[in-house]
């Protein structure tokens, strides 16, 4: 039997220390490497224990949507050494992604306008003026031609 010791380093995984805007910048590459959608992201700094950021994306399909998920959490285990908790990749409706500092919810399109969670998070002055925006496009006259 071989002592832990004198096992070899390099089968160890190393651990980066990342900050949260650090953890949240490698988040929002995978993201982009894998083509979701519509990403949101929310700073929860003094606003909840839970996290630093919250990230809120899409993808096409739950076949996409359940891919990102996987391919993010590799990512994050490869480059930083990061073990992720990871909540619905089996349906691929909704995949919860938790990193600690961040928090990632990766929707289909459908589930991701039920639950509307960016207006449960966002700030009230982001969503006074989103909601402002919307009722002055369906307030404006249609036009003529």
């Amino acid at each position: 039997m071989v002592s832990p010791a004198a096992q070899p380093a390099a089968t160890a995984t190393p651990i980066q220390e990342l900050t949260s805007d650090q953890l949240l910048e490698r988040v929002l590459a995978s993201l982009d490497d894998d083509k979701a959608e519509d990403v949101v992201t929310i700073d929860l700094r003094g606003r909840s224990a839970m996290a630093d950021h919250m990230v809120i994306a899409s993808g096409r399909s739950s076949r996409q949507v359940a891919s990102i998920a996987e391919k993010m959490a590799e990512r994050l285990k490869q480059e930083c050494g990061r073990l992720v908790r990871i909540e619905g990749k089996d349906t691929g409706d909704w995949v919860l992604i938790d990193t600690d500092d961040v928090i990632v919810h990766i929707f289909r399109p459908e589930v991701r306008e039920f639950y509307q969670l960016e207006k449960m998070w966002m700030p009230a002055d982001s969503l006074r003026a989103a909601t402002l925006d919307l009722v002055r496009a369906e307030l404006a006259p249609e036009p003529k031609f």
